[in-house]
């Protein structure tokens, strides 16, 4: 099969910020919003090949990837970036868009869709951040996909600097030895999927990202309660990053919202299994449009 070539382009936002976007496969546009969060979209790649289902229009945020740097820096804050997702749907022509927000990703994904429900179609939740509706991730949640883990090789290690960090002393090296607690399988392909992100994330701009004012819980939770459109709600089995019983909290808010646990895998699922991550999303997206 011939992979076609990814397409670069770029529009401007709101206050004039270049933004860049890429553009994988064919059919339908899917909206991809990458977290991190502020993390250049490199890291979702093609999303497992998603793209044999959809056009994938993924958007590296301000500051990140091939954006540009906005002259104010406190447009990071999520709810601002929200006039950037509704500027790509101008710029592309889309009276509605199926959008796709991938971890922190989500958190714009439905500050977008409380913002401007009419213009979202399908909305996939891909190991969501929580966030934006306000729901913490417990010690007993994290604990529900960590201890299974126990058998690993590299799980003593990862458990004594999860426990550093829960009493307040998250080092870098805390962060790198927890890392294989995100992935489904700690192979090279995660290891090194792993090892990009410190150059893929712009730090100044994940310190605001979650800034005071960004999120205003319950005005998204009302909102989501009265969407009538089709979301998916999609959780890894493994994940620490979102628990599949936080993803399954949050689902609840939603009435009529599916909620898919992939077996096996972590935070990232595309990259444990490309084939039932593609396979969930290819029939959600595939599926009846809904009220």
């Amino acid at each position: 099969m011939v992979v076609p070539t990814p397409i670069d382009a770029t529009f401007a936002a709101p206050d004039g910020t270049t933004l860049a976007y890429r553009i994988h496969g064919g059919g339908h546009p899917l909206i991809c919003l990458p977290g991190g969060p502020m993390r250049d979209s490199a890291y979702l790649g093609d999303l497992g090949g998603l793209g044999a289902h959809r056009t994938l229009v993924i958007l590296d945020q301000r500051g990140t990837g091939r954006s540009a740097v906005p002259a104010d820096v406190s447009t990071y804050r999520c709810d601002r970036m929200v006039a950037d997702v509704e500027a790509l749907r101008t710029h592309l022509g889309l009276d509605r868009m199926d959008l796709l927000g991938h971890s922190a990703g989500a958190n714009l994904a439905v500050q977008y869709a409380t913002r401007h429900p009419d213009r979202v179609g399908r909305l996939a939740l891909v190991t969501p951040s929580t966030r934006a509706v306000g729901l913490p991730a417990t010690a007993t949640l994290r604990q529900e996909v960590t201890r299974v883990r126990a058998g690993e090789p590299w799980f003593p290690a990862a458990a004594q600097a999860l426990d550093s960090m829960v009493t307040g002393r998250a080092s870098r090296e805390a962060w790198q030895a927890i890392a294989p607690f995100f992935y489904g399988r700690w192979d090279e392909p995660a290891q090194a999927h792993q090892a990009a992100e410190p150059g893929q994330r712009n730090e100044e701009a994940a310190r605001i990202f979650g800034a005071d004012g960004a999120f205003d819980p319950p005005a998204t939770r009302a909102a989501l309660a009265a969407h009538q459109r089709p979301v998916l709600l999609l959780a890894g089995e493994v994940d620490l990053g979102a628990p599949p019983g936080l993803v399954a909290q949050f689902g609840e808010l939603i009435p009529g919202a599916e909620l898919v646990v992939q077996p096996g895998a972590g935070h990232y699922p595309w990259l444990d299994d490309a084939e039932a991550f593609t396979a969930t999303l290819g029939a959600f997206l595939d599926g009846p449009a809904g009220a």
